[in-house]
């Protein structure tokens, strides 16, 4: 049995201040569900990870399936920290090649923009260990991503300007996405010069608070894009259990076991889009997926190689970085971008049609990572 993409809804990201967490996932489903030629949807998974924190909203499945009229139908909301998205997307492909349903809706959601820095902040931190040392030694994600990047320079002829170079060319790509969160252009001297945030990363750097939703429609039967390999893996959930701070193991397994299911290797994929929380989270990614050596993906950076007219063009959406990260809604709105690239019709089209797309969604400092192959077909 396969699994295909019919069709994907997304909001636009950023602040929807007048918008609640529940507005912003029906939007997105019911643009999905309009453009899915009448499928009966048999289950819905949502991916979501601070609805009962910051927006004081569980039960997100059940609300989906009564408020779209879905019937009483099976639901569930999965949390997997920034993957939740991914996982929950995962989920519906697993639910209908083990024969359970035909056609699955899959939304994933964040509402951020309401509460403070701090709030988001303590929220966020919970998706690391916090019975640890490093808790209480203070370690925050900027830190842990922060001292990738110093050891990363240490170990290479990088610097803070190919991390500058990935926020810059994320931004670029944004600036032509209608949904993404950051219209406004900037330049590599800005980017250098912003506020630290922790050394060496500077805010732009850093992925932003977000509000947004996006949904897809899966299903048994055959459609333009189908889904070639999904993969999941876990990883190190602190610094000290790392045997080396410049990998992220979930990535690179789940990475290996996707183009092992999907019968491929990184050369064959044309499109990516990858969880770039941070700009050095980027770097480490495109090395661990297998697009450019170990230790040599800040030379790809510098030569322009996944520029949209790169050889391997990555996060055509504008990333995390400047699309926005609404962190439940972060793996879908990946998947959106990758099948509107397969189809033709994406912000920053590639002038080649791409035929095989990768999307990469990772949770907490490398805890888990999840992959997903696209074929256009």
């Amino acid at each position: 049995m396969s699994v295909y993409i019919h069709s994907v809804g997304m909001t636009k990201f950023g602040n929807s201040e007048n918008n609640s967490l529940k507005d912003l996932m029906l939007a997105a489903c019911r643009e999905a569900l309009d453009q899915a030629n009448g499928l009966k949807i048999d289950a819905v998974y949502v991916g979501n990870f601070m609805g009962g924190s910051l927006a004081n909203q569980e039960i997100l499945g059940a609300i989906v399936a009564n408020d779209l009229g879905l019937g009483y139908i099976p639901t569930a909301k999965l949390e997997g920290a920034c993957a939740s998205g991914g996982i929950a997307f995962r989920q519906g492909v697993l639910g209908i090649l083990s024969g359970e349903y035909e056609n699955v809706l899959v939304v994933g959601a964040e509402k951020m923009k309401h509460a403070s820095t701090a709030e988001v902040t303590q929220v966020i931190n919970s998706a690391m260990d916090q019975t640890t040392n490093e808790k209480y030694a203070g370690l925050t994600f900027p830190g842990f991503f922060g001292v990738t990047a110093n050891r990363y320079f240490y170990e290479t002829g990088a610097s803070k300007a190919h991390l500058a170079m990935i926020a810059l060319k994320n931004r670029e790509n944004a600036l032509n996405n209608p949904l993404a969160q950051f219209q406004k252009p900037t330049t590599i001297e800005e980017i250098l010069n912003a506020r630290i945030i922790t050394d060496p990363l500077g805010l732009f750097d850093c992925s932003p608070i977000t509000d947004g939703a996006a949904a897809v429609v899966l299903s048994s039967k055959p459609s333009d894009i189908k889904i070639l390999a999904s993969a999941q893996a876990s990883g190190p959930t602190m610094m000290q259990d790392a045997t080396d701070l410049l990998s992220l193991s979930a990535i690179r397994l789940s990475g290996r076991q996707a183009y092992e299911k999907a019968g491929i290797g990184p050369q064959d994929i044309d499109v990516v889009e990858i969880h770039d929380c941070f700009s050095m989270t980027e770097m480490i990614a495109i090395e661990e997926l297998g697009f450019f050596p170990k230790l040599e993906g800040w030379l790809a950076i510098e030569q322009g190689k996944t520029r949209v007219n790169g050889e391997k063009p990555v996060n055509t959406s504008g990333g995390l970085l400047s699309r926005g990260h609404p962190i439940g809604a972060t793996g879908i709105a990946q998947i959106y971008q990758l099948v509107h690239q397969l189809r033709g019709n994406a912000p920053n089209q590639l002038e080649k049609l791409p035929r095989l797309a990768l999307a990469q969604n990772l949770g907490g400092t490398g805890a888990y990572s999840v992959v997903h192959i696209l074929e256009r077909v």
